[in-house]
């Protein structure tokens, strides 16, 4: 059992200290994303990275669209990590959907968190006014799904520049391009539906673990408003507006994202509930 599940998911592990910390990549993304982030916990913490069943070097055999037709499914599959290795006190950090499945993950088992980080997350992408914006109409993601079909290099190379947004570094948007291209399309298709096309807002008030919320100065994918709305309905979390761009700043801007994580995980006493500038 513990090979399996090790195997499935192409866990990881570095590092020399004693408390884990998770990283979870965001949709049609691999380990290696966090390449420029994850070797500044190894002195401290017990670094564990994973790729998601259909991504990356995990088993694409252990693929079920049965399972992940929802993000339940692969929050299964961190709590499978987590006892597998008899992780306690976990500081799970995750990218944009992944921070979703880790907060999936911590309600289900709030005793194996300590702290939950989330960069860039959404609880809902689609657009609910007056109340909530998501960033997307149903008619763009529905879009976006069926150009998924008819021209996924298309796809792939449109979704990558949206989410990286960061022009004056095209080589951010090339690699990110490369890893949508080497994710199965049709796992990709399904892994995308089950994003962006879920809600979770009403399990906001469901989450026992304390949160960090990190949310880009300027990100098409998850507005601001949307790190407003979570810091809002979900108790025990604070809100850090980045001077980071685009969505995915552990890459364009992973020596913010280290300073901010570090801030966050070192510092005892935090007020809750309250929302920073940097």
């Amino acid at each position: 059992m513990v090979n399996m599940v090790l195997r499935r998911n192409n866990v990881t592990i570095a590092g020399k200290g004693e408390q884990a910390i998770i990283f979870a990549p965001g949709f049609g993304c691999d380990q290696n994303m966090w390449r420029f982030v994850a070797p500044a916990f190894e002195s401290n913490y017990k670094v564990i990275l994973f790729d998601y069943v259909g991504s990356g070097k995990s088993d694409y055999e252990a693929y079920s669209s049965n399972k992940y037709r929802e993000l339940h499914g692969y929050a299964q599959d961190v709590l499978e990590i987590c006892t597998t290795l008899e992780l306690n006190k976990v500081i799970f950090i995750g990218h944009s959907v992944g921070s979703v499945i880790g907060m999936l993950a911590s309600i289900q088992k709030p005793e194996l968190f300590q702290r939950l980080i989330m960069i860039g997350p959404s609880p809902c992408y689609l657009n609910d006014p007056p109340e909530y914006i998501g960033g997307f109409e149903k008619e763009d993601l529905e879009g976006l799904i069926n150009m998924m079909e008819l021209n996924y290099i298309g796809w792939s190379n449109y979704l990558s520049n949206l989410v990286m947004k960061n022009p004056d570094r095209p080589e951010l948007s090339a690699e990110l391009e490369e890893s949508f291209c080497t994710t199965n399309p049709v796992v990709a298709r399904e892994f995308a539906i089950a994003t962006f096309f879920s809600d979770y807002r009403s399990l906001l008030p469901a989450v026992k673990v304390p949160s960090l919320i990190l949310q880009c100065s300027d990100d098409d994918v998850a507005p601001i408003e949307v790190g407003h709305y979570i810091k809002l309905n979900m108790p025990n979390s604070e809100l850090r507006l980045m001077k980071a761009t685009g969505h995915c700043p552990h890459m364009s801007h992973p020596d913010e994202t280290i300073q901010l994580i570090k801030e966050y995980i070192t510092t005892t006493g935090k007020t809750n509930n309250q929302e920073v500038g940097s």
